[in-house]
């Protein structure tokens, strides 16, 4: 997953990074009273959130040396 976020530009990261960021924040509060929720979806999405703020931040630096 994480190569495939290497691959991709700058613009499109912060894109992608908006939109899990907002599908993380309704997964918290859209499912708040519902017992029939993917727990592991969460997860997921942190972990991609991750991924695309690593890979912004090592963009950042290879453009700084």
């Amino acid at each position: 997953m994480a190569n495939s976020f290497k691959k991709q530009e700058t613009s499109e990261l912060k894109k992608a990074l908006a939109d899990k960021r907002e599908a993380l924040r309704s997964f918290r509060f859209g499912g708040a009273g519902s017992r029939n929720r993917n727990v592991r979806e969460g997860r997921n999405l942190r972990k991609e959130i991750a991924q695309i703020l690593t890979v912004l931040r090592e963009s950042e630096l290879s453009t700084t040396k």
